[in-house]
This record gives C-alpha cells, sequence and structure tokens, in this order.
C-alpha cells in the first residue's frame, strides 16, 4: 500500500502525526505540493495531489487533514481517480465561521458529492474548524461513514497526539478493509 499525504493549510509541521507517519512510511509515501501552502487554490491543489498520485503505486490511499480533506474530495469527484481509497481527518466547514475563507476562497463553494471510492471521515467532538453536524453532513454528501474519536480539537499538532497510535490503527483497519480477499487455493 502507498500512501498519498494531504494536509491542509500551512502544510503539517515535524510534530504532526501526517508528518511522523509519512517518515515512517518511507517511500511508500509522498506528501503532495501545491504552490501555495498559506493561500490555496483549489484547481493547484488537485493538480498537486494528481502529480503525487501518479509517483506512487497502486494500490495508494489518500491520507488527508482539514482543508486537504475538500482537496481530496474535490479531486476525486472531478477526475473519479485509479486510488483505493481516502482517509478524510478534521474535514473543515467551508461555510463555518472559523473557516480561513480569505485564504483559501476557491474552497468556499464547493459542493461535497459522492465520492467514487471507499472513504471514511474522522471526526473530533469539539473540532473548532467544523461542528460534529456540519462533519456529519460533509460526510453523508460525500457517502463516507464517520468515526467519531472525541475531543481531539482539530485533531492536529496542538492536539497532542504525537504518532496518534489510535488513528494509525484506525488507517489500519480501512484500508484492510480496502484489500481483496485472498484467494482460495
Amino acid at each position: 500500500m502507498d500512501y498519498v499525504i494531504v494536509p491542509g493549510v500551512g502544510n503539517s509541521g515535524d510534530a504532526h502525526w501526517q508528518t511522523r507517519w509519512e517518515a515512517d512510511w518511507g517511500r511508500q509515501a509522498t506528501r503532495i505540493a501545491p504552490a501555495s501552502w498559506d493561500e490555496p487554490e483549489v484547481g493547484n491543489w488537485c493538480d498537486a495531489l494528481a502529480a503525487a498520485v501518479a509517483r506512487m503505486s497502486p494500490p495508494t490511499v489518500l491520507v488527508a487533514h482539514s482543508l486537504g480533506c475538500l482537496a481530496v474530495t474535490e479531486w476525486l469527484t472531478r477526475y473519479a481517480p485509479a486510488v483505493a481509497g481516502a482517509f478524510l481527518v478534521a474535514p473543515p466547514d467551508p461555510r463555518g465561521a472559523a473557516f480561513p475563507a480569505r485564504a483559501a476562497p476557491s474552497f468556499v463553494s464547493l459542493t461535497p458529492r459522492p465520492l467514487p471510492v471507499p472513504a471514511v471521515a474522522i471526526v473530533s467532538a469539539d473540532d473548532p474548524y467544523c461542528a460534529p453536524a456540519a462533519a456529519y453532513g460533509l460526510a453523508a454528501r460525500w457517502d463516507a461513514p464517520v468515526i467519531a474519536i472525541g475531543a481531539l480539537g482539530h485533531v492536529n499538532s496542538d492536539s497532542g497526539l504525537g504518532d496518534w497510535p489510535a488513528g494509525r490503527d484506525l488507517l489500519t483497519a480501512f484500508t484492510a478493509g480496502l484489500r481483496p480477499a485472498p484467494r482460495a487455493v
């Protein structure tokens, strides 16, 4: 299994679980490289996602956080690429008061649609960027099940998760469901 890391605004720093997972995965992982982390444009982020996926070997799973979730879901619904699935952590509410609309205006008007690949949305009960009701609404429009993980804030470095082993367990369970059943001998 290969992984494409899709952080949110500002990228994920050294203490973020995405960066730690990427380091653990080595060559099995790559990170998108958009033109701007601080003033994201959805078309550019979709292009960066396509380029990152092209560098990996199938099956590939997208591991997104925050604004990266919106980039992933938009890319998936625009292009229906051949990826195995999407692990969507702490999706933000683009219509919420805390959304960085000035920095990411092209993300505000996106319309969530059913995803063409298996996906799961990981939701925190006290995410300052997305109330649980909004997160469940996004997931329903993506046709993705929700895993509620309790009160972990925005599920980022400020949440004090370190390597976030519980998240890694969720990803392992998700990817196990993506693999074809072994053939009978």
